[in-house]
């Protein structure tokens, strides 16, 4: 599904990737730690063409790392980035709507828009936004709007997505929900690459873990492994211990 291999990246002068690599399934969630500034970011932002950046990324057997970032999206890689950068000032069905054209989902059939079946299957996962389509997103809760940013990434009918921290500053019972959709989404198929510093939000629904120190992957394990000797890798990895859910 998504193979990347050798990758590295660059902010102007300074390499934050060093022959970055690793392998994702389809159904497959893989979460990426690492301490602050090992390059968690950067590696989302790598696949999605938005940094400087050598290698390989295939998808499904397509490399993608010479085409421009605005084609990234239209070969199925979905991405709700840290703090969720929506257009605060349109309304939740505007910011949906921009998810489905960079896909090219607005395509009329004889019968309905092909978008608007995918926004009912999008809304499906997303109750609360059903009832808030014309508001305006700026004015939308924290956890609604981190529903909104994975909801415009969704309307791409992504093969694959990737999630930079969705739990960041979000209250427990919406941690919960984040963690239904990221599980409905691994049965249909969709391949998942998460970014988190909160390990016993992202354990639940995990099936590896990558390690990534000094722009390069250090580690992979399976999440059984991780709970049986998490105080090791949290100290060789992350620096502090911040708990592990049984």
């Amino acid at each position: 599904m998504l193979k990347i291999e050798r990758l590295n990246a660059y902010y102007g002068a300074v390499q934050v990737l060093r022959d970055f690599s690793l392998s994702l399934s389809a159904g497959e969630v893989l979460c990426l730690f690492g301490r602050n500034g090992a390059g968690k970011t950067t590696a989302l932002k790598s696949i999605m063409g938005l940094v400087r950046r050598s290698g390989s990324i295939e998808v499904d057997g397509e490399d993608l790392i010479a085409l421009p970032a605005h084609l990234i999206p239209r070969r199925g890689i979905g991405y709700v980035p840290q703090g969720r950068r929506l257009f605060a000032e349109l309304t939740v069905a505007e910011n949906m709507a921009i998810g489905l054209m960079a896909r090219g989902s607005m395509i009329k059939d004889k019968t309905k828009t092909r978008g608007a079946q995918t926004r009912e299957q999008v809304l499906a996962l997303f109750p609360p936004l059903a009832s808030r389509l014309n508001q305006v997103a700026g004015t939308l809760s924290g956890g609604e709007q981190q529903m909104l940013a994975m909801a415009r990434a969704l309307c791409l009918e992504p093969s694959v997505l990737l999630l930079d921290e969705p739990s960041e500053g979000l209250m427990p019972s919406m941690l919960a929900t984040i963690r239904e959709v990221v599980m409905a989404l691994r049965q249909q198929g969709v391949a998942i690459l998460l970014v988190e510093q909160r390990v016993e939000a992202v354990l639940p629904v995990a099936d590896r873990v990558a390690f990534i120190e000094n722009g390069r992957i250090a580690d992979v394990v399976g999440v059984e492994q991780l709970s049986e000797n998490h105080d090791l890798f949290h100290k060789k990895y992350i620096g502090k211990y911040v708990g592990v859910s049984q």
